[in-house]
């Protein structure tokens, strides 16, 4: 069996960026991404136009076009009939527009975010920023809210909140993608400190709570807690 860290993902968080105090962390998984190396991509539909829904189906649309679904992960906010909440780009092309309405609910505790994949590289930016990068993105998603801006948690969350769940967010560190899950109920601000405290990230964006779900076989995961929108996929 390969070590966890040249498996592309870190298990024991003490391979990550090299501080052994990490790996006595045991509430959250962190999958780390290169995109100069391996092949991020967003998925929603299939060719004949049906949501995906579950890492499952993902698997074997992937598999019959010769492609490896190596982990997944939901990748945004959806409404009920599983269309983004928000922006969403796949492969250079918008599938849904940009969302700055105001409104109820996670997404709309601004401020909220976009993460983005260009020939530049990964960002996690706040959402009014993304049209002055939207020239040669690859891949976008929406979501809210911003965990964390400029090293600041929002501003919004109460460390003493009683709403706990599963909840996943993506952040960008040293040029890689951080796609991170709780194994463990969490409250927002829990959350959020984990990525600016730990993984000391300046920018982090929540994906979403409850229906968080994270496939990684490698690490006996092949779950999902229900029918999904967007999700991210790491494909070989």
């Amino acid at each position: 069996m390969s070590h966890p860290c040249k498996a592309g993902f870190w298990v024991v968080l003490a391979c990550l960026f090299g501080l052994p105090a990490l790996a006595r962390e045991p509430r959250y998984t962190v999958v780390a991404i290169d995109p100069h190396t391996q092949t991020l991509g967003l998925y929603l539909r299939d060719d004949s136009g049906r949501p995906l829904h579950t890492p499952a189906r993902l698997q074997r649309w992937l598999a019959g076009r010769g492609q490896y679904l190596r982990y997944a992960m939901n990748a945004g906010m959806y409404e009920p009939d599983y269309s983004p909440v928000g922006l969403l780009v796949v492969d250079g092309k918008q599938l849904s527009p940009l969302n700055l309405r105001e409104g109820e609910g996670n997404f709309y505790l601004k401020p909220n975010g976009v993460f983005l994949l260009s020939d530049a590289g990964a960002q996690v930016v706040e959402s009014s920023r993304y049209p002055g990068l939207a020239r040669g993105v690859r891949l976008a998603t929406q979501s809210g809210p911003l965990l964390v801006q400029d090293g600041r948690i929002h501003p919004g969350f109460d460390p003493d909140s009683k709403s706990r769940h599963i909840r996943n967010g993506v952040a960008v560190k040293d040029g890689q993608v951080l796609l991170v899950i709780s194994d463990t109920k969490v409250n927002l601000y829990e959350f959020a400190a984990y990525f600016r405290d730990q993984l000391h990230c300046r920018d982090a964006l929540y994906l979403d709570g409850s229906v968080s779900t994270l496939y990684a076989p490698e690490l006996r995961r092949k779950g999902w807690r229900a029918k999904l929108g967007p999700m991210f996929g790491v494909i070989e």
